[in-house]
């Protein structure tokens, strides 16, 4: 990559993580192109050049969290065990949560950016990524009872992920406690912890 793509790279990622901060403090709908342009220290034109609109900008915020779970999905899937899948799937949907967390809490309470990221959640392989999540987690064919417990898991683990209740908590013990929440709805058992590692911790 030439010096001048590498630097519009940058400027493209530095201009979604302002999108991203100044949507959490403002929401999607009081955030202008003109504010993310002041907060980045740039020009509107220079905002203009790497997106045409507000959603297009709020679709690149979102896309990587869509994208990065449906490679989960995938990798799962690829598994030959349903042990194998539901450990994969679920483990690596907690380390999503963790790392989206600012993301999610958005998400949680902005109704802009959940219209963009359901939208994003349709992909190219026949079913939505909650659909295809579904599959991972409960079978094919679920009953009523475990159809409810993988939704509870999605949506649940998610919005404590991005509960502002919550934002004070380091990653590691967030990640202990998801975890250990979606493995008791998902009927999976308790893992053994290390002596020195007692909960919590």
């Amino acid at each position: 990559m030439t010096a001048a793509g590498t630097a519009a790279t940058d400027t493209r990622s530095r201009l979604l993580d302002t999108a991203l901060k100044l949507f959490s403090e403002h929401g999607v709908e009081g955030t202008s192109l003109q504010m993310i342009a002041d907060e980045l220290g740039v020009t509107k034109a220079a905002v203009y050049y790497h997106f045409k609109t507000k959603d297009e900008i709020t679709e690149a915020v979102a896309a990587p969290g869509v994208q990065e779970l449906d490679q989960i999905i995938e990798e799962a899937r690829a598994l030959r065990s349903r042990s194998a899948q539901i450990d994969h799937a679920l483990s690596g949907f907690v380390e999503l949560i963790v790392r989206q967390r600012s993301l999610l809490g958005l998400y949680n309470s902005d109704p802009c950016i959940q219209r963009i990221v359901n939208r994003a959640f349709r992909t190219p392989h026949g079913e939505d990524v909650k659909t295809r999540m579904k599959a991972v987690l409960a079978g094919e064919n679920p009953n009523l009872a475990d159809a409810i417990a993988v939704h509870v898991v999605f949506t649940g683990l998610a919005m404590v992920g991005g509960a502002p209740e919550y934002a004070g908590i380091d990653d590691d013990t967030l990640r202990e406690h998801l975890l250990e929440a979606g493995r008791r709805l998902l009927g999976r058992p308790r893992r053994k912890r290390p002596d020195n590692h007692p909960p919590g911790r």
